[in-house]
């Protein structure tokens, strides 16, 4: 486990996130729908292969949405995955509807009591440095069946120092397999952030990036408000279907996408 830096410098109310290690571009937050090139995406898709303890993850996670959503898909695997999640958009009135579902989804995969007891016992501690640590860790191990290739990396708190909290995620197959910066943004991101900070007692601060599909996780950064998150001022995906049915029909440039 690594060891966070002392302070360098006086807190700051909004320090500017600093990413040590790798070059790391702010993504940014509302949804108009116009396309991205697809030259943009260049990077190359995940060759993370997993194994078993993946694949029952994946049985678990998938349980535990189908339970959520009450439906099943008939397809088999990641694709079967994806149309549960597409699911779950649709059957929510709203959009803080959807976040909620996700969040419960979030909730079953864990004990009661272990939620509580982490958030009492080991929160707290060092100032939140050590269980910030320690979930970037659990993620970069148990999380790539879904999130493909990832890695822990250093990042700047908001009191100065560094600490090796952050997992980059090369390229998100999630977002790649959805095809939606919608189901990235209202069942991955937004009730990912409010599940940590509400249930484990650590914020987290999600950035994806929707030109080549990586995501930076920052655990200990408390997320800037809705109007000033970079990812919900985004442009649609190309290959989004939402978003070129609505290009087809409209001679508008940009529209506000309609799942988020």
């Amino acid at each position: 486990m690594g060891v966070c830096g002392s302070p360098s410098r006086p807190p700051s109310i909004s320090p500017p996130l600093r990413l040590h290690g790798r070059n790391r571009r702010s993504p940014i937050f509302r949804v108009p729908c116009s396309s991205l090139p697809s030259h943009e995406i260049a990077a190359p898709k995940s060759d993370y292969k997993p194994g078993l303890l993946d694949d029952m993850l994946f049985m678990f996670f998938r349980k535990k949405m189908v339970e959520e959503v009450g439906w099943d898909s008939k397809k088999p695997g990641y694709d079967g995955l994806i149309e549960v999640a597409n699911r779950l958009m649709m059957k929510s009135k709203s959009i803080s509807e959807t976040e909620q579902s996700a969040v419960r989804v979030l909730q079953s995969l864990f004990p009661p009591l272990l939620l509580v007891l982490f958030k009492m016992l080991i929160a707290p501690v060092n100032e939140g440095k050590v269980a910030s640590m320690m979930l970037a860790r659990a993620t970069a191990i148990l999380c790539q069946w879904l999130m493909g290739q990832c890695s822990v990396n250093s990042i700047d708190l908001a009191d100065g120092s560094s600490c090796s909290s952050g997992v980059f995620v090369e390229r998100c197959k999630y977002l790649e397999e959805s095809k939606c910066l919608g189901v990235c943004v209202n069942t991955c991101k937004l009730p990912t952030q409010r599940f940590f900070k509400d249930y484990m007692g650590v914020p987290l601060y999600m950035e994806p990036n929707f030109s080549d599909y990586s995501c930076q996780f920052n655990f200990g950064i408390l997320p800037p408000p809705a109007a000033s998150d970079k990812a919900l001022t985004e442009p649609c995906l190309s290959i989004c279907p939402s978003a070129s049915r609505r290009r087809d029909v409209s001679t508008d440039k940009v529209k506000q996408c309609p799942t988020v």
